[in-house]
């Protein structure tokens, strides 16, 4: 018999990314009535197309002339196979793999190798380290943990530097309050992979305060207690200092300070957070001590207006008080009461506060007596101010030889012809004051007067 020539032949295949390499020892002729030869054909598919380990993969066996056969898949799980098709093998490492399977029949046996890259797994993970605090500027330590990557690529929102390349990048600056992204794509050649993280910045330290004078002394004569406020953004430190004047609590956010005595004071605030620190300054003059208190375009209603305008008043809490506010323990402050009988005005008087229930007000609960001259050109009592005299007032001088007392006249009343009108008083706790009348509006059953005040702060 002739001896059969086999001629060796490379065939090269490319599934999907697998570059499969062939070499087939293969008859170049082969004479009727002989043994079919065996030409081995195999295709594979990578399920999901994902060449990240673990990597399935699917043979498919489409030899020709063979009946037994024999894979070989290093690596992978199962590591052999004797069936025509072995179905999905599992490969669990990144590399090369190379797979052999071996057909023959009873004249023939060949073999075929072919190669398999697989790509290595992708753990993406960094960290961020704030440097100090988080009020801005920011600066952030990133430290990638990311594992099996072979590129990188980092982002930056609103930082400096924006973007990088780098495994593990510089130190990123945030200048900007807000919350700022930082995104890692990452990539084992063929596939990518995405994290994302955001740092939140603080607004920067700026500084500012502000100066409370206490109810009693928002008129600012000497001497003037105060509440200091910090209203610092992103403070969290506090000094404070006022030469001249006392602090309470310097390193408090909010504390007392006692202006004593008129002049200018100059307090000053020095703040930070730990990376930046500021100062700034106020300018607080404080008056001479006048012992006046001036009250301008008071409302009080006639006896109808309870409700709406108010018939009610309080020189310490410079207050109109309404039917529907129920003064409860505020009750002990009012010492002044208006009544008008009227939207004509032809009947008027101011009255003690605890006679109000006699004047068709509720009564009001913990009020003391006021006496009241209701009309001087009556009361024959020799005491005689006039609008002018109630203008040019700018101390309690004139208040405090008025001889005012329950036997002034507070019971006469008034009515609109003379305007303006002056109304002398006395509260219960001995301050002395005046009501100029400037205006009687007629408005209905809400008719009011509008009356201008000054009294004695203090005894």
């Amino acid at each position: 018999m002739k001896p059969t020539r086999y001629s060796m032949r490379p065939i090269h295949y490319l599934s999907g990314s697998i570059l499969l390499m062939i070499m087939t020892l293969a008859p170049s002729c082969y004479k009727k009535g002989q043994p079919m030869p065996v030409n081995i054909a195999v295709t594979d598919s990578v399920l999901g197309n994902l060449f990240t380990v673990p990597v399935k993969v699917a043979f498919t066996n489409n030899t020709s002339g063979a009946d037994s056969f024999k894979w070989v898949f290093p690596g992978g799980d199962p590591a052999e196979s004797n069936k025509r098709d072995p179905g999905t093998v599992v490969f669990s490492k990144a590399g090369d793999y190379t797979v052999t399977l071996e057909a023959w029949n009873t004249d023939e046996r060949k073999s075929q190798q072919f190669t398999l890259h697989l790509d290595s797994s992708v753990q993406i993970g960094f960290d961020t380290t704030v440097a100090v605090n988080y009020f801005a500027p920011v600066q952030v330590t990133i430290t990638n943990r990311t594992i099996g990557a072979s590129s990188y690529n980092w982002t930056f929102q609103g930082g400096t530097p924006s973007s990088s390349t780098q495994a593990n990048p510089p130190v990123v600056q945030f200048d900007s309050a807000g919350t700022h992204t930082i995104t890692l794509q990452v990539s084992n050649g063929r596939q990518t992979f995405t994290l994302t993280k955001t740092v939140t910045v603080l607004p920067a330290l700026s500084a500012s305060f502000t100066v409370v004078p206490s109810s009693d002394n928002d008129d600012y004569q000497a001497p003037v207690n105060a509440i200091l406020h910090n209203t610092t953004i992103s403070r969290l430190h506090t000094q404070w200092s006022c030469p001249g004047a006392t602090i309470g609590s310097p390193t408090a956010d909010s504390s007392s300070i006692l202006f004593p005595t008129p002049g200018s004071y100059t307090a000053t605030l020095t703040t930070g957070n730990d990376k930046n620190s500021q100062s700034v300054t106020q300018t607080i003059t404080v008056l001479p001590n006048t012992n006046l208190r001036t009250l301008t375009n008071v409302q009080l209603g006639i006896n109808t207006a309870q409700s709406t305008v108010g018939c009610l008043y309080s020189t310490r809490l410079r207050k109109v008080f309404t039917k529907n506010d129920q003064p409860d323990t505020a009750g002990k402050w009012i010492d002044i009461v208006f009544f008008g009988l009227n939207s004509s005005f032809t009947y008027n008087k101011f009255i003690t506060p605890d006679s109000a229930q006699n004047y068709t007000f509720t009564a009001i609960p913990q009020v003391s007596p006021t006496v009241f001259i209701n009309a001087q050109e009556q009361c024959g009592c020799g005491i005689a101010m006039s609008a002018t005299d109630f203008d040019n007032m700018t101390n309690d001088g004139p208040l405090q030889g008025l001889n005012i007392n329950g036997t002034s006249g507070d019971w006469h009343n008034f009515d609109n012809t003379a305007v303006p009108r002056i109304v002398l008083f006395q509260a219960h706790d001995g301050r002395k004051g005046a009501i100029k009348i400037r205006q009687f509006v007629q408005n209905g059953t809400n008719s009011y007067i509008i009356a201008d005040i000054k009294v004695q702060k203090n005894l």
